[in-house]
């Protein structure tokens, strides 16, 4: 058996020049690597005769190649086209990826995550930025870096991708008050524990008092964030003696949902009631009449969270996130405030 020692991947990487990452993604994925480093890491392998050995890396830095997130629900379609995004990134740098989720009950998070850390991962993807304190005290004690997603609101972590929910409900509000509105309703998630409801209810009341209005404790309800919770927030608001004119909800599902319960009823959206989504999922462009929403970067937070929590695995220095962007896009789902709301209204309440 030959002595001679075997070149290593930093061997690779001092040889050509470049970070440790750079050399591992060369061999990774070397399309996503600039040609002048992917020339000099491959002359590197070339005069080295280095050859890679997958197990014994594995071996070697105790890595089990696996990386875990935990998310609020599987069953929102902009949560499932960002962890496909998430997994396909995580994949192309060799890494695969280990999906649970607590349907909204924040207690099973720290139980959740115990489980997969004992079965052995390398890092975490959050989602949001208010977890318990044991979320982070584990990620402290296994050594596990760790991305924050999604929210960004209140967070100084340097890791965090995602978008500011409270200056896109800000946006959303202000184009609702434009198209005068004055009675405006908002149907939310419940707000204990999920920083990204406590941000859009906080985004839609500043849009609100920077009208010189306010947003009614009467016409505020949280509800689960799925196409019956807007319904029930339907029923709820057009039982009231004066209903709203528009209802902002938190979700385009809840949006969807509440859209049907106005078609079950017979109430005209947007003539008699308008309505507003979050997220702009697929059936957003489809559902009848389309439905102004706020279109969310769901890909890029999957992708981004994929690069950045790797470049953490591999020792990079980073520099903090920068902020993703939303927008509003406006459907016929939003309509102009009635003229005569009450006589509309009074009619509304009569076909219920």
């Amino acid at each position: 058996m030959s002595s001679e020692k075997r070149s290593t991947l930093e061997d690779v990487a001092r040889l050509a020049g470049v970070s440790l990452g750079s050399a591992s993604r060369a061999l990774s994925i070397p399309d996503q690597v600039k040609p002048a480093t992917l020339a000099k890491v491959r002359h590197a392998v070339s005069q080295l005769g280095y050859v890679r050995n997958g197990a014994a890396q594995a071996l070697a830095s105790r890595r089990t190649k696996m990386v875990a997130t935990i998310y609020p629900t599987l069953s929102n379609p902009i949560f499932s086209v960002a962890i496909h995004a998430l997994q396909q990134t995580l994949w192309r740098f060799g890494y695969q990826l280990l999906v649970a989720s607590h349907e909204y009950e924040p207690e099973r998070e720290i139980e959740l995550l115990r489980t997969v850390v004992e079965r052995g991962v390398d890092a975490l993807v959050l989602v949001g930025t208010d977890h318990p304190s044991e979320v982070f005290e584990l990620a402290r004690q296994y050594d596990l870096p760790y991305v924050m997603t999604w929210s960004i609101d209140g967070s100084h972590y340097p890791h965090c991708i995602g978008f500011s929910y409270h200056d896109a409900a800000f946006d959303l509000a202000s184009l609702v008050v434009k198209m005068g509105h004055r009675r405006i309703a908002l149907c939310n998630g419940f707000e204990s524990a999920n920083e990204r409801a406590r941000s859009r209810a906080a985004g839609t009341r500043a849009a609100l008092k920077a009208a010189g209005l306010s947003l009614d404790a009467s016409l505020v309800t949280e509800q689960p964030f799925n196409f019956e919770g807007g319904r029930e927030a339907v029923r709820i608001f057009l039982a009231q003696e004066t209903p709203p004119t528009v209802l902002i909800c938190g979700t385009d599902l809840q949006a969807i949902g509440a859209i049907d319960e106005c078609r079950r009823r017979g109430i005209r959206v947007p003539e008699d009631l308008s309505i507003t989504g979050f997220d702009d999922i697929e059936h957003a462009a489809i559902v009848v009449p389309p439905l102004t929403t706020v279109k969310v970067p769901t890909e890029d937070i999957g992708v981004l969270a994929a690069c950045r929590v790797v470049s953490l695995l591999e020792g990079e220095t980073l520099r903090p996130a920068a902020p993703l962007e939303s927008r509003v896009i406006v459907r016929e789902s939003l309509g102009r405030a009635p003229e005569v709301a009450r006589s509309s209204l009074d009619r509304l309440r009569g076909q219920t």
